[in-house]
């Protein structure tokens, strides 16, 4: 069973330490067979597309815009032939963010800024499976403080810095939870 994995990561203002990370989680995600999914935009998240589709993988995009020539024109972003599908949600980038993350079965955090923060906050509130790749720069470095500042616990975040061991981990949590889930739902057969 292959797994819907949201990368969130920053479109501009990061290291060339977060590009590399995020072709490892690309590859990774690829390899093991999973689906890779962005905001279909350029940067980090692009970076990850492109090395899951190198690998042989499958990269799904989330776009702000309504359609090809708005994704292109108005938002500047990546052309769909990156990408194996691409939504185009008309929801710009917050809606786009809660469709996206709220589609897949986890998210992985790596380097970003405000518009990876929305994304990482719309994955904590909905109770979904959250990794952060600590040392990749950004607001990936500055979650746990955050976290602890909002009290609100963790709730299914998680840290790792190590890339190939972070998407092991969320294909475990992701397995795990989906084997719970489907425990609770037997019992009401």
């Amino acid at each position: 069973m292959s797994y819907k994995i949201c990368i969130s990561g920053a479109a501009a203002g990061h290291s060339q330490k977060a590009k590399d990370l995020a072709q490892v989680i690309g590859r990774e995600v690829a390899k093991l067979g999973h689906v890779l999914v962005t905001g279909a935009t350029v940067g980090v998240s692009f970076e990850a597309a492109k090395a899951a589709k190198k690998a042989g993988g499958i990269v799904v995009g989330f776009s702000p815009a309504g359609s090809e020539q708005e994704h292109v024109g108005r938002f500047r972003l990546p052309e769909s032939k990156h990408f194996d599908y691409v939504v185009y949600t008309k929801s710009g980038y917050t809606g786009r963010n809660l469709l996206m993350v709220r589609s897949c079965d986890a998210t992985i955090v790596i380097s970003g800024r405000i518009g990876t923060l929305n994304e990482f906050t719309c994955a904590f509130e909905e109770n979904e499976i959250a990794g952060v790749l600590e040392g990749s720069g950004g607001i990936a470095d500055e979650i746990s403080h955050i976290l602890e500042v909002a009290k609100k616990g963790k709730g299914k975040v998680f840290f790792e810095t190590d890339p190939v061991k972070m998407v092991k981990e969320i294909v475990r949590r992701i397995r795990k939870e989906k084997k719970e889930k489907k425990e609770i739902f037997t019992e009401y057969e």
